[in-house]
């Protein structure tokens, strides 16, 4: 029973951001099996991601500047991006701009998730620690996975691939701030942490409504292309 305890609890926090972000869409929501693939695909990339990062420590050493923008944030944002790049960015489930967000929180969620339930088990992780991990780590995914989304959409909608550049450079330097904030300030780092998530979140929240308005202008165009 505790096992099936430990696991409700580290998943559910990603379940309800999901969620969260799924129905803010103002238009069409997107088709759930394909939003569950985009999941299972973000859970997936931990593995290879845990390689290639331990690789990086074991060759380069451990830095913390290094570690936190580049072994850390630079690889897990880049793989994300990568494999939404080549799944979703040219799928014709992907026809409104709001949709970017909801395939970037997916893939960041699904990769929270797991690295969430590995930690849980790794360190035999209380309650308190998981409910932190819930606000802050898998929180701080799925604003990475919104930013990221932004800017695919931005990228695919206005015709202009050089938003791609913004869609990796944003979630890389924002993941790396968070984790450096965690490696390098000892005491006080929930404080930091916590104004930290505070100013990301109203961030990330007005990107879901620039794109929920970015989608409302490009539905009527596409309304009329359909009618004609």
């Amino acid at each position: 029973m505790q096992i099936f305890f430990i696991l409700g609890i580290a998943i559910a926090p990603s379940l309800a951001l999901l969620t969260y972000f799924y129905l803010k869409e103002s238009h069409s929501s997107e088709p759930i099996l394909m939003v569950i693939k985009v999941f299972l695909f973000g859970v997936l990339l931990v593995f290879p991601t845990m390689v290639i990062q331990r690789g990086l420590v074991l060759g380069f050493g451990e830095n913390d500047l290094l570690f936190s923008f580049v072994i850390s944030g630079g690889i897990e944002e880049f793989l994300k991006l990568f494999i939404l790049y080549y799944t979703i960015y040219n799928h014709h489930v992907f026809d409104s701009p709001y949709d970017g967000v909801v395939y970037g929180v997916s893939i960041a969620l699904g990769f929270a998730t797991l690295e969430n339930i590995i930690y849980a088990f790794s360190y035999s992780a209380s309650f308190y620690t998981l409910f932190l991990r819930g606000l802050l780590p898998i929180s701080g995914h799925a604003i990475f996975g919104v930013i990221m989304g932004f800017y695919i959409s931005k990228a695919k909608f206005l015709s202009n691939k050089k938003y791609l550049i913004l869609a990796l450079g944003f979630p890389i330097f924002w993941h790396g701030l968070f984790d450096y904030i965690m490696l390098v300030f000892q005491t006080n780092w929930i404080a930091l942490l916590i104004v930290f998530m505070t100013f990301l979140w109203i961030k990330g929240l007005r990107k879901v409504k620039q794109a929920n308005h970015f989608t409302s202008m490009f539905m009527p165009s596409k309304e009329k292309k359909i009618e004609l």
